[in-house]
């Protein structure tokens, strides 16, 4: 049977070519919002537990995170500052609420929030762990020191950024090397379907 002398050579190659590159990029979309944490994923859930009982154990003397983030009297009694209030507030938002929902989704961009907040609740806790041990406007002395529910929640959103840290780069990377794969994989296609174009189609094959 005689060639279609009309078909251009090598263009059902570059076809199939760019529809092959067409799915790759597809798959590299999905991959790169997604996330494997893998065994972090158990060491995540713990801390976001702790940081859960972080906020029923007193923050300063006898007040809890919860009476901290209800603005409750014996917060304002135990004058707790803004600083600690903050720290609380980022605790429960990006400790447990973000990190739980990237832990469900798998999601890149919420372990990107996760990670960034519990870096800034990092520094939210060392500040509001000082403000426990400062003397406030005209040198009054804070009735109570750090509790436990503090230190604990400070422990826990340390755990939770390195962890975060190390799945987001991760992903990041692999992300990146799936990018000059397919780069590859187009520039040997694309001189692949070249050549074929211009090869003559008189030649043996």
């Amino acid at each position: 049977m005689s060639e279609n002398p009309d078909r251009t050579p090598g263009a059902s190659d570059k076809d199939a070519f760019k529809e092959y590159e067409q799915d790759l990029r597809k798959a590299e979309r999905k991959v790169a919002g997604e996330i494997d944490p893998g065994a972090r994923a158990v060491v995540v859930a713990i801390a976001v537990l702790l940081a859960m009982v972080s906020l029923v154990l007193p923050h300063t003397g006898s007040v809890t995170g919860l009476e901290v983030l209800s603005f409750a009297p014996e917060a304002a009694a135990e004058r707790v500052t803004i600083v600690s209030k903050i720290f609380v507030y980022l605790v429960a938002v990006f400790g447990i609420v973000v990190s739980m929902l990237a832990l469900l989704t798998r999601r890149w961009i919420l372990a990107w929030i996760a990670l960034c907040g519990c870096a800034i609740a990092c520094v939210a806790g060392m500040l509001a762990w000082w403000s426990r041990n400062t003397p406030g406007v005209g040198g009054v002395q804070p009735p109570s020191g750090v509790g436990i529910g503090l230190v604990l929640g400070w422990i826990s959103v340390f755990v939770l950024t390195f962890h975060w840290s190390r799945v987001v780069w991760a992903r990041s990377s692999y992300h990146l090397a799936m990018e000059a794969e397919r780069r590859r994989q187009a520039a040997e296609q694309e001189a692949y379907a070249s050549a074929l174009y211009h090869k003559d189609p008189e030649q043996p094959k």
